[in-house]
């Protein structure tokens, strides 16, 4: 092939390719257009069949709201010092990110610290005491170990 060619093939292939972001944006602009016009576009009406009282919002009286011994918002364990780790971790990360972790106390500081250090977590003050107490009475290291032997299994024998 010439490179004229080649010039030709490439100049039609970007005239495509400008005609189409041209016609895109044509519908863009006729849309937008029409929202200016009739900004009551039925993509934006709730539907009536959907019932908006069964949908769930967090009310201000439910925002710190406990069931079953459980933080409903975050997930985090009910107990002493529970929103001084709200206050104070859910501001950066999920609250996820905490009961995903079990440490001890010495390593729920080391990473306090880390985060101190790395992620320009600002200092605690006496809150610290608070929140290292609290994950490490409620986020502990859980001792798993294998499973435990199985009991009352009547054995057979493998035919070859």
């Amino acid at each position: 092939m010439e490179p004229s060619q080649k010039f030709e093939q490439s100049a039609r292939a970007i005239s495509r390719m400008m005609g189409m972001i041209f016609a895109l944006f044509m519908v863009m602009g006729a849309f937008l257009v029409y929202l200016m016009i009739d900004p009551t576009f039925s993509a934006f009406r709730p539907d009536p069949k959907v019932d908006t009282v069964a949908v769930a919002t967090v009310e201000e009286d439910d925002y710190d709201k406990i069931e079953n011994g459980i933080h409903v918002r975050t997930g985090f364990v009910e107990g002493e010092g529970l929103m001084t780790v709200v206050n104070n971790c859910t501001n950066c990360h999920s609250a996820k990110l905490v009961t995903q972790n079990r440490m001890s106390a010495d390593r729920w500081r080391a990473t306090i610290k880390w985060m101190q250090e790395t992620q320009n977590l600002w200092d605690l003050g006496k809150n610290e005491d608070i929140i290292v107490t609290y994950l490490a009475t409620y986020y502990a290291p859980e001792k798993k170990g294998r499973r435990p032997n199985l009991e009352n299994i009547e054995w057979y024998a493998l035919e070859q």
